[in-house]
């Protein structure tokens, strides 16, 4: 409750995220063309931050029942609901309808976090997956490791390989590991920083299943840029990014 409060606090009085024209333009035109009568709803909802749903992943490993019962209070409901194909009672995610944001806690050694803020979202890729204790599992594009603390929410992988090639993710990567995993079970984890388009040849028919969250776009942070000359060159670079997408699948 007190986290909540002061969260509220935080919000209050705080200028609005400021659109930058140059990506907004860009995207005009791309996304009318890609998208078609659907880009005017999908741009009201990326133009306006207030609308973007954040959800309170819990950790299984150090949570508390005061903290769902607080998510409770605040209106906080499961995320997913209903019969699902795959969805393991200790998979706990938490939204609301109502705009807000719970503060980030900050990594320390030696204690575990008891939730993780990510988009809802993210976890549709985690729960297609199915994976169930014992199976060997490969996160390819692992930073900052949302999906990899979900996996290990829903089972206990035989092997769980979690990599990230880029040496500042990576090192994201790791902490991310230590604020919510365990010491017994981080001995299973395996971190790496590999290129994720080798190591289908460096491992050939290891795993069981394998997360590919490939580099994105990240449309939504861009057009928040504040930096107009830098997010130019963000818009030229992405267009790169579908050649390494493919190149990971392959």
């Amino acid at each position: 409750f007190l986290l909540s409060l002061k969260l509220e606090d935080k919000t209050k009085g705080k200028p609005q995220k400021q659109i930058c024209q140059v990506v907004l333009d860009h995207f005009e035109k791309q996304y009318t063309v890609e998208l078609g009568d659907a880009w005017t709803s999908v741009r009201d909802v990326l133009t306006h931050p207030l609308c973007w749903q954040y959800a309170i992943l819990l950790n299984k490993f150090s949570g508390s029942p005061e903290l769902e019962n607080t998510l409770r209070v605040k209106g906080y409901h499961p995320a997913f609901q209903g019969p699902l194909p795959y969805l393991p009672a200790s998979l706990k995610c938490y939204v609301r309808r109502t705009p807000g944001k719970f503060p980030a806690q900050k990594h320390q050694a030696g204690k575990l976090k008891e939730y993780f803020l990510l988009n809802a979202a993210s976890l549709l890729p985690v729960l297609a997956l199915e994976v169930k204790d014992g199976e060997d599992v490969l996160d390819l594009c692992a930073a900052p490791g949302g999906k990899s603390v979900a996996v290990l929410q829903c089972a206990c992988p035989g092997q769980f390989h979690c990599n990230e090639y880029d040496d500042l993710r990576s090192r994201w990567l790791k902490q991310t590991i230590e604020s919510f995993i365990p010491d017994p079970l981080i001995n299973l984890i395996t971190v790496s920083k590999l290129d994720g388009r080798e190591i289908g040849d460096l491992k050939p028919e290891l795993y069981d299943k394998v997360l590919v969250d490939a580099p994105c776009s990240n449309d939504r942070s861009w057009l928040f840029s504040s930096d107009t000359h830098q997010a130019t060159l963000r818009l030229i670079q992405r267009k790169e990014l579908s050649s390494l997408q493919f190149q990971l699948l392959r």
